[in-house]
């Protein structure tokens, strides 16, 4: 018996170290579960906790409204209800997708979309998945607020600009912000939220964005908020009012129905942009609403480009335009004077090669200002000649040629100033004479856009300073550096402009009767003519683009007017006519004046 117990208690003593052991490792996994949970999941466990009992809501700030000079409402902000979905109210996300999508009437794959491209949100985060519900969609979800509380509606506001396409590429538009936007340090950014996308909404988007406050709840177990815990109010984005005359917007919109082109208006002594315009355009209304990737390919395959801003996103020929540079140049340089004459007989040959003016039958012995009155090509084909072509690419970028204006609005377009230099490092090629000849009348490889013929027409009306165009309205006048060019040279070449209107010369269109009115018409030939074929009997795209650039002076103010017609034909036709009529709108109160005195 004894001996029984000494072997079965020797057998204990012999199992007591592997209990022992099985004993601490228990413990140890209990330790280290506990280590686990707190310490390196202690914070997905503490927000687990916290958001059983708190909801954040963000409060989006609403955006800065945008009015033109004389207090219009451009673009305003409007009521939109949006689809929010809480997943963590959810028992099974993709059945609540389910739900939200049969209530809708969308794909379900669409609202799935929505959900990933929200990848920085927290899964305790509502997320954004539908927008722009309609009102019968809010009440639908609101009657099964119980059976599905994952979903929300949220009030937020809708981007609504007033006049459409009118104005779309001067205000832009708003698009969601990227991942790469997202990713950058301090990005004030949170996923699916509305930036600005070109022009004045990207310009001004730090001023007009606002900053968006918080909202948080206390929540009871089914989620249903109890009381707020703490509250910040949105800050909403600053006004923004512009320099634009919403009269001479529409006025431009209007006459550029059914064509291609684009229209300038700017003050010259501030260089405040009172109108740009672009046309065709698109509805940047379809943007407020996240353009679907359908609507986006239309768009950018369009074949009229409605997205192109062509005011200064693209550069053309200035055609005989190009001869306010001429003129001043050949005048400061000394090359020709007010008086040099030159025979145009119809046409003229240089350096063995034809040369044609646009007047068949010549203009016979002319002088300066006449040649720039009838826009004689012949007189500046010598002109040319006599200057050469590193003279002229001076006087060229003394106007602002071949460099962006500085305007706010972002993509702006540089332009063309050639010269030998950039013929041997941009084509392999040396410069030829004859090219210099082209180049005199504005055809050939210089190219600039309407914006900086604005520019350039501001710098002959305010006596020969630089004009940055600005589209925000100026709190206080700017002060502007002079270009360089002889004050004596630039005042004969505004006489002969003002010839050109004034005195029935090729920009009579754009006479009005009380006004002080000079101009300069400009014909771009798009395809090489040997002969005088007009060019209304040519193919659309054949046609010759037209240009009228001008400025106008009444009553203690001053406008420039720029007006650009792709395959227009004659700019004294296609072009001047528009010019004629923002004068009238924009001195309307002068002209009356005048007449009832």
């Amino acid at each position: 018996m004894m001996s029984q117990v000494r072997e079965h208690r020797q057998d204990l003593l012999q199992r007591l170290p592997r209990l022992r052991l099985l004993f601490l490792a228990l413990v140890s996994l209990v330790a280290i579960r506990f280590w686990f949970v707190q310490g390196v999941r202690g914070d997905y466990y503490r927000e687990l906790a916290e958001n059983n009992r708190m909801r954040t809501v963000v409060l989006k700030a609403p955006r800065g409204l945008i009015h033109e000079r004389n207090g219009n409402l451009l673009v305003e902000n409007v009521p939109a209800y949006n689809l929010i979905i809480d997943r963590t109210r959810s028992a099974d996300v993709a059945q609540s997708l389910a739900f939200a999508a049969a209530t809708l009437e969308r794909p379900v794959m669409e609202l799935q979309e929505a959900l990933n491209r929200q990848p920085g949100k927290s899964f305790f985060q509502p997320v954004l998945i539908a927008e722009n519900l309609s009102l019968s969609q809010v009440a639908r979800f609101s009657v099964t607020a119980l059976e599905h509380p994952e979903f929300e509606i949220e009030v937020g506001h809708l981007r609504l600009y007033r006049y459409g396409p009118s104005t779309a590429h001067l205000l832009g538009y708003l698009g969601e912000v990227t991942e790469k936007e997202l990713a950058q340090p301090e990005s004030p950014y949170r996923g699916g939220d509305l930036i600005g996308r070109k022009g004045i909404e990207e310009a001004y988007n730090g001023e007009l964005r606002g900053v968006d406050g918080e909202r948080i709840v206390i929540v009871d177990s089914r989620g249903r908020p109890k009381e707020d815990y703490r509250f910040e109010p949105s800050d909403p984005g600053q006004r923004l009012d512009l320099a634009l005359d919403l009269d001479l917007q529409q006025e431009a919109a209007r006459y550029f129905e059914g064509k291609t082109g684009a229209a300038v208006a700017l003050d010259p002594e501030t260089g405040e942009v009172r109108m740009l315009l672009s046309a065709p355009a698109y509805n940047p209304n379809l943007f407020s609403r996240r353009l679907e990737q359908k609507a986006w390919q239309e768009l950018i395959e369009a074949p009229e480009h409605p997205l192109q801003d062509r005011a200064l996103q693209s550069a053309y020929s200035p055609g005989s335009v190009f001869k306010i540079v001429m003129a001043v140049g050949g005048l400061t340089e000394g090359t020709i004077t007010e008086s040099s004459k030159v025979y145009c007989p119809g046409a003229t040959r240089i350096y063995n090669r034809r040369f044609r003016c646009w007047k068949r039958g010549g203009h016979g012995w002319i002088k300066l200002r006449e040649a720039i009155k009838q826009s004689c090509d012949v007189y500046f084909y010598h002109l040319g000649k006599d200057l050469g072509i590193t003279q002229i690419a001076h006087y060229a970028r003394l106007f602002g040629y071949g460099r962006p204006t500085g305007i706010e609005i972002a993509g702006e377009k540089a332009g063309l100033v050639p010269d030998p230099q950039w013929s041997l490092e941009i084509r392999g090629t040396p410069w030829y004479p004859g090219e210099t000849i082209s180049v005199s009348i504005g055809q050939g490889p210089v190219l600039v856009t309407p914006l900086q013929l604005s520019t350039m027409m501001a710098a002959v009306a305010n006596g020969g300073f630089r004009t940055i165009p600005k589209v925000a309205k100026l709190s206080e006048r700017p002060s502007f550096e002079p270009i360089g060019v002889n004050a004596a040279a630039l005042e004969a070449v505004r006489d002969a402009l003002t010839a050109v209107v004034m005195e029935k010369g090729t920009g009579a269109r754009a006479y009005v009767a009380g006004l002080e009115v000079a101009g300069k018409t400009g014909t771009v030939q798009v395809v090489r003519q040997t002969t005088w074929i007009k060019s209304e009997d040519l193919p659309y795209e054949q046609r010759d683009h037209a240009w009228f650039v001008s400025f106008a002076r009444g009553g203690g103010k001053q406008l420039v007017v720029v007006v650009f017609v792709e395959h227009g034909g004659m700019g004294s036709r296609a072009a001047a006519p528009l010019a004629k009529r923002l004068y009238e709108i924009y001195f309307r109160d002068f002209l009356l004046s005048r007449q009832s005195s």
